[in-house]
């Protein structure tokens, strides 16, 4: 044990942790490519690219020579009233990726707080048209963050944030549409509610935190009617799979050939390396603030929005993906899982085994135990953290055959184990 754990350990709160029971967290000294080293020498594999975000790997040389760059000439500068280059840059450089006139980036620091500007951009954007709509459409099985009024339009009874259902702000909850008679029967519903809904809420395509469910473009291309047909604005939550992770294009809603009024990216956004957000509206919406009234504007404004460094980690990301096979390596990931992680269709206790672009997921017929399927692949050089009925892999985009074989193969076996021990 290393002095700065050892010191640190009992002062540190560790997310999503029962601190009493859980088990010790491993100490991780350096990261490099797909590679975690720890502190007593062993390598894992990074099955989950750290939440998602390290699609490049860890320190890509490309992106650690523009953050050193930007360090030495402008770490940090507040947007109010000043302006620089990274940040005008990148805003420029998403509202040309993104489809349509999604063309007005709002910064922010992390994923959470890009949904909660995006839903106060939603309310505030009816506010200043003199209508008072302040609810939001969301559906089961959703997630969008941790911050308050981001929990209220997750999974009110199945996500993390239960605990705190009667005390969040009220949302419409639905079953997510996925067929004309279950579109048909939430345009009755809406046709009662609509006046009193700012927009929709959903997580294009897969569920992540959820569980990893997926869903065909027919759902968000039912909601783009709805929302149309009842005078709603729709909000793509596109940080998990936006950029790259389903590998048929850069965002899901290219993939489903809808545009939305809203999208929120992070995570990929500067590939793991800094935290970054970014809230981007179309034009209709950024119009709907302009005013010779004061108020009329977007009264929000994090002190680290837009930081320079992160700006520039994302743009060199963006690089990246220009330069590099992003897509296709996360196609190649998502054929081989396919294929390896298929035995574990026949396991006693498995429920489903499904594969989307560079996603794989083994679902158990019950709440995963999660600490024995963590430790089982830690034992076979894998770093995975299973959830609720789920064991899950989401590699960076570059991992080999050698990396995503690995991978699944630790999967299938822990789950193997666990199948045997439970069912015997």
């Amino acid at each position: 044990m290393t002095d700065w754990y050892e010191a640190g350990q009992r002062h540190v709160w560790l997310p999503y942790t029962q601190m009493q029971t859980a088990r010790a967290p491993l100490e991780v000294i350096s990261a490099t490519g797909t590679r975690l080293r720890l502190a007593d020498g062993r390598e894992l594999i990074d099955g989950v690219s750290s939440w998602w975000s390290t699609v490049h790997g860890y320190r890509h040389p490309h992106i650690e020579r523009a953050v050193k760059r930007q360090l030495e000439t402008l770490p940090h500068v507040m947007l109010g009233g000043l302006a620089h280059e990274q940040a005008y840059v990148l805003a420029r450089r998403l509202a040309e990726m993104l489809p349509g006139d999604l063309e007005h980036v709002f910064f922010s620091d992390s994923g959470s707080v890009a949904v909660e500007v995006a839903m106060k951009m939603a309310a505030q954007y009816w506010v200043n048209r003199g209508r008072r709509r302040m609810k939001f459409l969301c559906f089961r099985g959703g997630y969008h963050g941790d911050t308050f009024a981001t929990m209220s339009v997750c999974d009110p009874d199945e996500g993390m944030h239960s605990l705190f259902k009667g005390a969040l702000l009220e949302q419409l909850v639905v079953d997510l549409p996925r067929n004309p008679e279950d579109e048909a029967a939430l345009g009755r519903l809406l046709e009662r509610h609509a006046s009193d809904l700012a927009g929709i809420v959903i997580e294009p395509l897969v569920q992540g935190a959820g569980g990893m469910v997926f869903h065909d473009p027919f759902t968000l291309q039912a909601l783009r009617r709805l929302a149309d047909e009842h005078d709603l604005l729709l909000i793509f939550d596109e940080i998990f799979v936006g950029l790259g992770r389903l590998g048929d294009a850069m965002f899901a809603c290219e993939i489903a050939g809808v545009d939305p009024d809203i999208v929120t990216l992070s995570k990929a956004l500067t590939g793991g390396t800094l935290p970054l957000a970014a809230t981007v509206a179309s034009k209709r919406i950024y119009e709907g603030f302009l005013s010779d009234k004061a108020q009329s504007a977007l009264m929000h404004g994090p002190t680290y929005m837009g930081n320079a460094l992160g700006c520039a980690a994302a743009n060199a990301s963006l690089d990246l993906f220009a330069s590099e096979p992003r897509l296709a390596q996360a196609r190649a990931i998502s054929e081989q899982l396919l294929r390896q992680l298929a035995p574990a269709k026949s396991l006693p206790g498995v429920v489903d085994v499904r594969v989307r672009g560079a996603i794989g997921v083994i679902q158990l017929d019950r709440a995963a135990p999660a600490e024995e399927l963590s430790a089982a692949c830690i034992a076979q050089g894998i770093w995975l953290r299973p959830f609720r009925d789920i064991l899950y892999t989401t590699p960076p985009l570059v991992s080999g055959e050698d990396d995503v074989r690995a991978i699944a193969d630790a999967m299938v076996s822990a789950v193997r184990e666990w199948s045997i021990r439970s069912f015997s």
